[in-house]
């Protein structure tokens, strides 16, 4: 894990998930290149991830690094946990997260570990349903990371405000 300084000047913290080899098959042999899957956080609930190809591997990884700095959301907290329950799924893959109570630590493995790592996500339980493909799995962990809503965010969107629901007594009156 690097520690890079963004423009911003925020700390942004990048992990590499995945490099893999490829080859392309051409008349005098193999020529190999290489492919880097990478996750950039602040540790304060923003998130990327980029894929970088190239003919070594610190510049693969330094296009990733790139590319996820570009692709990054911000992701609500609570505390050091996400808000709620949720189910992320891209093609085969399914990432189930469950807020954890504090302390439990990121219960996670491979690529959805190395996300809730950078995100700052502390506390975390975490199930991959399906497929464990790195790609398939980053982009279901996006998906699900990006349909958390925080408790401001669910009472705007059912048109309640805080303190305008009537009490059990209003609710016992009205009905006699």
């Amino acid at each position: 894990m690097r520690t890079n300084t963004d423009t911003n000047t925020m700390e942004l913290r990048d992990r590499v998930v995945k490099i893999n080899r490829v080859a392309k098959v051409v008349k005098g042999g193999r020529r190999f290149k290489f492919s880097s899957l990478v996750v950039v956080g602040d540790g304060q609930g923003r998130v990327g991830f980029g894929m970088g190809k190239a003919g070594e591997v610190p510049a693969s990884i330094a296009k990733a690094v790139e590319e996820a700095k570009k692709n990054m959301i911000t992701i609500p907290l609570r505390g050091s946990t996400i808000p709620h329950a949720v189910l992320g799924v891209f093609g085969a893959a399914k990432v189930m997260m469950k807020p954890a109570s504090q302390g439990t630590g990121i219960i996670a493995g491979g690529a959805v570990r190395a996300v809730m790592d950078v995100a700052g996500v502390h506390d975390v339980l975490t199930k991959i349903i399906g497929t464990n493909n790195h790609h398939n799995v980053l982009y279901a962990t996006f998906a699900g990371l990006q349909s958390l809503m925080n408790e401001e965010e669910v009472i705007r969107l059912r048109g309640k405000l805080p303190g305008s629901s009537p009490s059990a007594k209003e609710k016992e009156t009205s009905r006699s």
